[in-house]
């Protein structure tokens, strides 16, 4: 509906004069609704501009520090910021998607209050209605944005991590406002909403551990067994081909279980996240080679993954805490006997008791007199001289 003005004083009363007024009023109104839509594009431009330059900044920081080319090769860097670079992507789409939404609303609400300026006034009580029924039937949306946008500033998953969230398990190709695309082995692309997200298992952060179980016959040399297989993974870290992606030395956990007719030796490697499942294809067949070298029968030879109580007791190893060692007496040492005290002898001479002095006597003792040198004539008389011998 188109506004007319207001003043009845200087509004015109022939019909020309109607007319060229509502063609005047339908101009302004045309140029205010230009403005707002140009400065509504100029600032979505703008804001969108800014949020683009901010997240390359901050990606290349992440590449030249690291010193790649390749944001993929920054998960091999000794500067891993492969997090920083998908968190700033993945906040990047978020805010360019609220800034979208939000410039949009604005300029509808500045055109309709253009149009008319007491149309927003007329629907106050619908839109309050509309309103209150659209947030309840909307509380799902609302806690999506809300789980997305903290999940990715929480750095909980991004683009291009493993993931397990429940619901579906593989990588993550999209983090949108409101739902997570992941993409499973089969193939599978999985939408999941992000209010619907109330566990996240990230298997691309920080570190992966490789558990291989060897079975062996009983009849085998356990300790034979068990340190060639700590060389054989050792070989492996010193590999310039593999010791990228081996973060510590391997270390066995020694015998895990005894069978009827198989013992099971634990061998465990921490790796990179991303290479867990070539490390340990790598070193099965390693291992494969290095049992038929000594002849030992193996009836099973798997990487396995713990989980449950099993696998949160031997999140730390099974080395066992370093603590300062406890003194053990020698059993050669004499033990500690109680003895009587020996009696003083007869024969010894008493000890004088130490008496104070006491302040109110007036006889001070005699101090001891010193010798008097001899005098020189008697040092140079001779006896002899007397004619006595």
């Amino acid at each position: 509906m188109i506004r007319y003005l207001a003043d009845a004083a200087t509004e015109p009363t022939d019909f020309w004069g109607k007319v060229a007024a509502w063609f005047i009023q339908a101009g302004a109104d045309l140029i205010t609704i230009a403005i707002i839509i140009v400065s509504s594009v100029l600032a979505s431009w703008l804001l969108k501009f800014a949020i683009r330059r901010v997240v390359r900044r901050v990606v290349s920081g992440a590449k030249s520090k690291a010193n790649v080319d390749d944001t993929q090769a920054l998960d091999r860097s000794p500067v891993v910021a492969m997090r920083v670079v998908q968190r700033t992507r993945t906040l990047g789409t978020i805010l360019n998607g609220i800034v979208s939404v939000t410039i949009f609303v604005v300029a509808l609400v500045l055109i309709v209050q253009t149009i008319n300026p007491d149309i927003l006034g007329s629907l106050t009580l619908l839109t309050a209605a509309v309103g209150a029924g659209l947030g309840f039937g909307a509380q799902n949306i609302v806690r999506d944005i809300l789980n997305g946008i903290f999940i990715v500033a929480g750095d909980q998953l991004g683009i291009g991590d493993v993931v397990d969230v429940g619901l579906a398990t593989g990588v993550v190709e999209n983090v949108s406002v409101r739902v997570t695309h992941v993409r499973d082995v089969n193939g599978t692309l999985w939408y999941v909403r992000n209010g619907e997200i109330l566990r996240i298992g990230n298997m691309s952060m920080g570190w992966a551990r490789v558990v291989v179980d060897l079975s062996a016959t009983v009849d085998a040399d356990l300790e034979a067994v068990e340190s060639r297989m700590l060389d054989v993974a050792t070989d492996l870290m010193k590999d310039p081909k593999w010791r990228s992606r081996i973060l510590e030395r391997p270390e066995t956990w020694g015998l895990e279980s005894i069978a009827d007719d198989a013992q099971v030796i634990r061998l465990v490697i921490r790796t990179r996240s991303g290479a867990r499942d070539d490390v340990a294809q790598e070193l099965l067949r390693r291992l494969k080679a290095a049992m038929a070298d000594m002849d030992v029968t193996m009836p099973s030879l798997t990487s396995v993954l713990l989980q449950g109580a099993d696998g949160a007791q031997r999140v730390r190893g099974a080395n066992p805490p370093r603590t300062r060692p406890t003194p053990v007496t020698p059993a050669h040492a004499p033990r500690p006997t109680w003895r009587a005290r020996k009696k003083a002898k007869a024969t010894e001479a008493p000890q004088t008791p130490i008496t104070k002095p006491n302040p109110m006597a007036t006889d001070k003792p005699e101090k001891p007199q010193k010798p008097k040198p001899a005098s020189p004539e008697a040092e140079r008389h001779d006896p002899s001289e007397d004619g006595t011998a």
